[in-house]
């Protein structure tokens, strides 16, 4: 089969020290750690799946503090977007600058510009950094983070998905909030330790095109803060 030509359009490096990069291949924009697949334009089903999931549709939702972890190529954030009303406030955290900065330029009319979106505030940082110093609760946590709880591009990713991690991902959460976590697979270890954290879990499966029913399987987590 033959492979994409390949444009490079920017590099970077993660904190870990790999190499980051951006590249045009078919027409499509793919982003790359260690020469790996992280994210592509091509495919959004399943990112756009983590907003219904934690918002639900087609309701508007109003007077809402929302946590999107991971900023991806923006698709899950303009998914937020349409969902929450005018008077919403969306967090956008994302540990690599390079990624924010490549969506305010050549990755912006994938998801239809969404940082520009003035209920947006980016904030590039460590999630749990930025939680474990926040005393505001949000209604939603939305986090595709990695490749989920077991494969890691960025090592300290790994915090997250440990029992103190969720333990400071539920207290984030208002009573009756939503946490919502994309994964590449099931990982039954991982929904063993959110039930021990105090969530309420189930899992689904989506596609990577969701639309059509086509692409790659992942698991979305969804896990609800139990209101006692």
């Amino acid at each position: 089969m033959r492979t994409p030509f390949r444009t490079l359009i920017a590099e970077a490096v993660t904190p870990d020290g790999e190499a980051l990069t951006l590249t045009l291949e078919g027409g499509h924009h793919v982003v790359r750690v260690r020469n790996e697949l992280l994210m592509s334009s091509r495919v959004s089903g399943s990112e756009e799946a983590l907003a219904r999931l934690a918002l639900g549709e087609p309701v508007i939702h109003r007077d809402m503090r929302v946590l999107v972890g991971g900023l991806g190529m923006g698709f899950t954030l303009r998914a937020v977007l349409e969902a929450v009303g005018s008077d919403a406030r969306v967090d956008v955290l994302e540990l690599l600058a390079p990624v924010v900065d490549w969506n305010r330029g050549p990755l912006a009319a994938h998801a239809g510009q969404p940082l520009a979106d003035p209920r947006v505030t980016v904030i590039v940082r460590d999630v749990l950094a930025h939680l474990e110093e926040s005393d505001q609760g949000y209604d939603a946590i939305i986090l595709d983070i990695d490749n989920g709880p077991e494969a890691f591009t960025v090592k300290a990713n790994d915090r997250l998905y440990q029992p103190t991690g969720l333990a400071t991902l539920h207290a984030a959460l208002r009573r009756g909030g939503v946490m919502v976590l994309w994964s590449a697979f099931r990982s039954p270890p991982f929904e063993k330790r959110l039930r021990g954290a105090g969530f309420d879990v189930d899992c689904q499966t989506v596609r990577s095109r969701g639309a059509v029913r086509k692409g790659a399987r992942h698991t979305v987590y969804r896990a609800r803060r139990l209101l006692a």
